[in-house]
């Protein structure tokens, strides 16, 4: 299994030593947050910065596997908002390039309080900003994910069933979902490992995000990752699980390290 760290976890450090402890650690990529790269417009990152920041990971041997927390930067973005949709489109297609540029094969799109629904209108707006990513995504040859996150977080696409619904809505082959642990936790009727069972097989789900539900990272909590990791391992995900706590205990270093170090026992585990 590919295992890519959330590169948030590491923001204290400088980007390349970001890469170079992750690679010491055991991940095998960086998931990396945009507005930890320029905190005011990453997606007008000059070509020389794309250039230096995707040489400093894969010196590293670690790749940037794709791009996650989109809307944080410039501050203000809505996909769900009349008056911020122009600008936010704007925002995404250069978050799209960027990630060409950097070398991600795919972009999570999250950022739960850039797609609040609070009027009539909203819904639409949001789908439409989506079905319209998802072409230039297309045309870049990258995948924009859509994360389902639980109804604690957001209004929109609160559950994997709607993030599904909405997917197949759009109908484009760059535009898929996945699974978020934590998130599935605190709004599934049903545990992460079963949707994963449903969902793979027929190719939705893109992407999953290991966390637990007490947004501590994997073997922290409650959540059981061995069934979620046989869940994986049982219907040939083949695609890259993003390691993303939010609650980063002891400290930064010890989560990042501790997680790889639980999520790989289980690995050999499956192996044998």
């Amino acid at each position: 299994m590919r295992f890519a760290l959330c590169n948030e976890v590491l923001r204290h450090l400088p980007f390349a030593e970001q890469a170079r402890l992750s690679a010491a650690l055991g991940y095998d990529g960086l998931e990396v947050a945009p507005f930890t790269l320029d905190a005011e417009a990453p997606h007008r990152l000059s070509p020389a910065r794309r250039a230096e920041f995707r040489r400093m990971a894969e010196e590293a041997g670690q790749p940037i596997t794709g791009l996650h927390w989109l809307l944080v930067a410039p501050a203000g973005l809505s996909i769900t908002s009349a008056a911020r949709h122009a600008q936010t489109l704007d925002v995404m297609r250069g978050l799209v390039e960027l990630a060409a540029d950097l070398g991600a094969s795919y972009l999570v799109h999250g950022s739960p309080a850039q797609r609040r629904v609070s009027e009539a209108g909203d819904a639409a707006r949001a789908e439409a900003a989506l079905a319209t990513i998802a072409a230039h995504a297309g045309a870049a040859g990258v995948t924009y994910v859509l994360e389902p996150l639980d109804p604690g977080q957001t209004n929109w696409a609160s559950s994997l069933a709607e993030a599904l619904a909405i997917v197949a809505r759009i109908g484009h082959p760059a535009l898929r979902t996945m699974l978020d642990v934590s998130a599935a936790g605190n709004g599934e009727a049903e545990p992460a490992e079963a949707l994963l069972r449903a969902h793979i097989p027929g190719g939705q789900i893109a992407h999953v995000h290991l966390n637990d539900r007490n947004r501590r990272g994997p073997g922290q909590g409650a959540d059981r990752f061995a069934l979620v990791l046989r869940a994986l391992h049982d219907t040939g995900y083949a695609g890259i699980c993003g390691v993303e706590p939010f609650d980063y205990h002891p400290d930064p270093i010890a989560c990042a390290a501790r997680a790889i170090g639980y999520l790989r026992g289980i690995e050999e585990g499956l192996a044998t």
